[in-house]
């Protein structure tokens, strides 16, 4: 049913709960995981002159890193692993991705905001591809956070 499932991410925490559930599927499909962490554009670019080099390089190790733990972990369960770092708005660069690399399922876990935080945010990254996806989203929250 699922060739290849996206599990984007950021780095935090999280993403140890959305491996939980996205690897097993992945194992049930003998898929190819799929994992991409995007270096946000918008961050890099409220940077000034002398720091833009220094922050986007500094996210851009984050992200190899980021994309390299998930790739370890798939990897340990046996499944085979893509793993890329892009730059962009990070829903925008996940749903490009998918339709280039034909995912089949994406698995993106919630950062986990206060009720504060939802009122001033622009809304989630996770709820972005949601609305916008052309292929099934499983979304796991994550539960140590206040959604």
């Amino acid at each position: 049913m699922y060739d290849d499932i996206l599990i984007p991410t950021d780095g935090s925490d999280t993403i140890s709960e959305t491996l939980a559930h996205g690897l097993p599927i992945a194992a049930n499909n003998d898929a190819t995981v799929h994992t991409l962490y995007v270096v946000d554009s918008r961050v890099t670019a409220a940077a000034d002159e002398n720091t833009s080099t220094d922050l986007e390089r500094s996210l851009r190790d984050e992200g190899q890193a980021a994309v390299a733990a998930v790739e370890e972990r798939a990897t340990a369960e046996g499944l085979e692993t893509v793993s890329e770092v892009r730059q962009g708005t990070p829903s925008k660069t996940i749903l490009e991705y998918v339709d280039e690399q034909g995912i089949d399922l994406v698995v993106i876990g919630t950062r986990g905001k206060s009720p504060r935080e939802k009122v001033t945010s622009l809304g989630s990254v996770s709820e972005r591809v949601v609305d916008n996806a052309t292929v099934p989203v499983f979304v796991v929250r994550n539960a140590g956070k206040t959604e």
